[in-house]
């Protein structure tokens, strides 16, 4: 086996690959509007309560109508995995691999095709659309491979006399709840870290991006998957979702989504029910409020570079995204003046055209939210750019960035997930380490300085779980930044990275006198 290699994203200058991905846009244009069923054990399910997704860059367009479960069919995926697992977890973990990495080929064929999904569903731009792709292919090359490491006798200490053995085996049926916001990957990540190591699960997808999972769902079925290992029941987080959370059979929770809601997760998986008889695990990631610190010596070309492309990137709606500048008096002025320049050459426009630099955000909720936000802002700090709605038939939102904004501002403290960007002024480099530890979130931070003590004291005081210097605080790759964070920022699971597969096992050790 090779080895693991991250997925090239697509040069989209390159005149082939636009026409190539041009091409994947009018196939899929030409199946918008279809119905999708529920899937439970491969058997497909229609149901009298549905759900229209619409494309967030055209709020007249229907991407597809999608089949809801209830809490009678969230119970009967429930058992139907549980079934299931005694088979599935039967499979060696090279066999459960090879499906990993048939699934990973099919995509790499049809990952056009799948980007564009995307970008009609999500309002993702091209090179977002792609950039998400690549990432569900490193998931299933990287999760594969980990499981076939972690298949193999692990290492102990040996005594005379006794024959000892410690292996790892699943843990039983799980609950995966994925965002929309990374809609294949994430959701491709998730489900499938929880699979390979040999359980089954019932998948419950973020509603406004039920379809990308169900093509997701097309490709498992594709590469041979067994029925019931994964159930894809949309519906309600509020009643599939808590159903499942709370169902004493379910043995793992895996969550990506809000704090409000990964709390939520984590206190209602705390109380034990009738016929439960293991603590249930829980694995979530919940967001942030990331800061990217700049020093008096920085090369202010690289800032203004990471900030405009890590706070505005898919319009702010990542829980990486940089939501607050914290610039040292001496370069705030000039850095400030510098990203609003650049912030005004940006492109607000439908996710199908090539060249935009924001689309919409995701819908009506998410708009309303943003929007409000933005009129705090407006008390808070001294608006600079942005500020309002965009032009055009979507969920548009202006870039906006707000000057002079307090620490301990809303803007400065709650998550927005918008593109809103919040400078705060530090008097000097351990005043901004102190403001960007000043949150209840760890996630992702930058820091752009030359001086090597102050980046050397960053990585010791700047409290995230992926820390960046002298380079933007988004775009972390599968193996090579295992992400996750601190705090309310979730569990610190690490998605990518070498131990993120034993969160979903459980070691067992056979010992034998000889």
């Amino acid at each position: 086996m090779i080895e693991f290699k991250n997925e090239p994203f697509t040069d989209f200058s390159k005149e082939e690959n636009r026409q190539a991905f041009q091409a994947a846009l009018n196939k899929v244009r030409s199946e918008l509007g279809k119905e999708y069923d529920i899937i439970i054990g491969g058997e497909h399910i229609k149901t009298d309560r549905k759900v229209k997704s619409i494309n967030p860059s055209n709020l007249d367009e229907v991407i597809g109508i999608v089949n809801e479960a209830d809490k009678e069919l969230t119970e009967k995926a429930m058992q139907v995995a549980v079934k299931t697992f005694e088979t599935w977890k039967k499979y060696s973990p090279e066999a459960r691999a090879r499906i990993l990495f048939k699934a990973a080929a099919i995509l790499r064929r049809k990952k056009h095709e799948f980007s564009a999904w995307m970008v009609l569903e999500a309002g993702k731009s091209w090179p977002e659309a792609d950039a998400d792709t690549a990432e569900a292919i490193d998931f299933m090359e990287f999760y594969g491979r980990e499981m076939i490491r972690l298949g193999k006798p692990q290492p102990l200490t040996s005594i005379p006399g006794e024959d000892n053995e410690l292996t790892y085996i699943p843990l039983g049926v799980g609950a995966i709840i994925p965002p929309w916001n990374f809609p294949l990957a994430i959701t491709v990540g998730m489900t499938t870290s929880a699979i390979v190591a040999g359980n089954t699960v019932v998948l419950k997808p973020a509603t406004p991006t039920n379809v990308i999972a169900y093509k997701f769902m097309e490709i498992l079925k594709e590469a041979g998957l067994p029925d019931g290992v994964v159930n894809y029941v949309p519906g309600p987080g509020t009643e599939v979702g808590e159903y499942l959370v709370t169902h004493p059979l379910t043995r793992f929770v895996s969550f990506t989504g809000s704090r409000a809601v990964g709390l939520r997760i984590n206190e209602l998986a705390a109380k034990t029910v009738p016929g439960q008889k293991w603590i249930k695990r829980v694995v979530a990631e919940m967001g942030g409020k990331d800061s990217i610190v700049v020093d008096s010596d920085a090369d202010l070309d690289l800032a203004v570079d990471a900030i405009v492309k890590s706070a505005f990137g898919f319009s702010g709606q990542k829980c990486s995204a940089c939501s607050r500048v914290i610039a040292h008096k001496d370069i705030y002025d000039e850095l400030l003046s510098r990203v609003v320049e650049r912030t005004k050459q940006l492109k607000v426009g439908e996710a199908k055209e090539l060249g935009i630099d924001l689309g919409p955000v995701i819908d009506d909720k998410a708009y309303n939210k943003i929007l409000e936000y933005i009129e705090i802002g407006k008390k808070e700090g001294r608006l600079m750019i942005g500020g309002g709605k965009a032009e055009g038939n979507g969920y548009f939102i202006q870039p906006t960035i707000f000057a002079d904004v307090d620490p301990q501002a809303r803007i400065a403290q709650e998550e927005i997930f918008g593109p809103v960007v919040a400078f705060i002024k530090a008097n000097d480099f351990d005043h901004a380490l102190e403001i960007a530890n000043n949150t209840e979130y760890g996630l992702t931070g930058s820091v752009i300085a030359r001086d090597r003590a102050k980046l050397e004291k960053a990585r010791e005081v700047f409290h995230v779980g992926n820390l960046y210097f002298n380079r933007k605080c988004t775009g972390a790759l599968v193996g090579v930044h295992p992400f996750g964070g601190y705090n309310m920022s979730g569990t610190c699971s690490k998605a990518g990275g070498r131990d993120y597969l034993l969160l979903f096992m459980q070691q067992k050790l056979v010992s034998e006198q000889l």
